[in-house]
């Protein structure tokens, strides 16, 4: 297995780590994370397609791009690979075509060969997609050994719409899906978000998908207030520094969901992810530096999932962890590149991160935390 990096940024290509000597004309895959405004440039589309001219192109519009041990803007992180034995299998599906997300997911997976198969890598549109039900389609027709794992595309802190494009000009409402077939294969995940968790745990009493309206039979903005006490005033900014726990019916672990919007009006609150009615709740809170320990913790599972050195690890984290780090976003990545040492690392900020709670068990949809997914193949 061979690797490259290659940043593009301001119009060209600025820097390159190609210590493999890949050769860009032969190699098979090319993940491209970036911002919106260059992904939409049909010139700069050209520039990249001219550069890789017979790969798999997979481009994810972000709302920050890692690079090696950088987190960037305005850029797009480009990532090369070629392998010795393994095969790549791409498909997409548009959002458009199905009745709903869950649909969507299904289809998706059913394209695919399982025979062999031992990841599927997922870059999903991240404002049209339920990501949620996303993952239980997906989870609905996949076989047991298979790893689900990837994210939702982002924009920046705009919010505005993602892009995610297969060999063409990246759009929206597009879910990409990469299959990686072989049995030289070796594949391992972690994911770990750093929060914590404050208050009694509670039981959501009414919600309908990602809208929560009651906890305890307490309508839930004035619950989320009173826990807020001084931040309340700042709502819905200071909303990302209090994400909720939820613990549903069937895992051990619990989850994390951002909040995404409140509405005073009709007194609910909107997660980025479903919140089931009968789930168990706490609310958290940010600790910058167990923040950054989460994510050299979330590296260390990969290497307990599966014990060998990673040839590259693919990073997406949640863009409320970027907007709360600040300045400090860098030390997170710098924090996964100290576990794994000389391994290629690239990724991105996402909407939404895709990845088992469990050692290869079913995908779901994490918010606010760090999911590392590490590739590399047997000699």
């Amino acid at each position: 297995m061979k690797t490259a990096a290659i940043l593009f940024e301001n119009n060209s290509f600025k820097k390159e780590f190609n210590n493999d000597n890949l050769d860009f004309a032969d190699c098979e895959l090319v993940l491209g994370f970036g911002s919106r405004d260059l992904l939409a440039d049909e010139k700069i589309f050209a520039q990249l397609r001219n550069r890789f001219p017979s790969s798999e192109l997979v481009l994810c519009s972000s709302a920050g791009e890692i690079y090696e041990n950088e987190v960037l803007d305005n850029t797009i992180s480009l990532t090369a690979i070629k392998f010795s034995s393994t095969q790549v299998k791409t498909c997409e599906v548009n959002i458009a075509d199905f009745e709903n997300s869950f649909e969507a997911g299904s289809s998706l997976i059913r394209k695919f060969s399982q025979n062999h198969l031992k990841l599927v890598l997922i870059l999903s549109d991240g404002g049209k997609v339920n990501g949620s039900e996303l993952a239980n389609g997906m989870n609905s027709v996949k076989e047991e050994r298979v790893l689900i794992a990837g994210g939702l595309a982002g924009d920046g802190a705009r919010f505005e719409k993602t892009l995610v494009g297969l060999n063409k000009m990246p759009e929206q409402g597009k879910i990409i899906a990469i299959g990686f077939y072989g049995e030289k294969l070796l594949v391992s995940h972690g994911s770990l978000g750093g929060w914590e968790s404050f208050g009694l745990e509670r039981l959501v009493t009414k919600a309908e998908g990602n809208v929560l309206y009651e906890i305890d039979g307490r309508n839930v903005l004035d619950l989320y207030k009173i826990y807020l006490g001084k931040y309340a005033e700042e709502l819905p900014g200071s909303a990302l520094l209090f994400p909720l726990s939820i613990k549903i019916d069937g895992t051990d672990e619990p989850i994390v969901r951002t909040i995404l919007s409140i509405d005073e009006k009709n007194q609910t609150m909107t997660f980025a992810g479903d919140v089931p009615t009968g789930s168990r709740v706490r609310f958290m809170k940010a600790n910058f530096d167990r923040l950054i320990d989460a994510a050299s913790e979330a590296a260390l599972s990969c290497l307990e999932v599966n014990s060998f050195k990673p040839k590259l690890a693919l990073l997406i984290s949640c863009v409320g962890r970027k907007l709360i780090l600040g300045s400090r976003i860098d030390e997170e990545v710098e924090a996964v590149a100290e576990i794994f040492g000389n391994t290629a690392i690239a990724g991105f900020y996402s909407y939404g991160e895709i990845s088992p709670l469990k050692p290869f068990g079913n995908c779901i949809l994490h918010n606010q935390t760090m999911t590392v997914t590490c590739i590399n193949e047997m000699n």
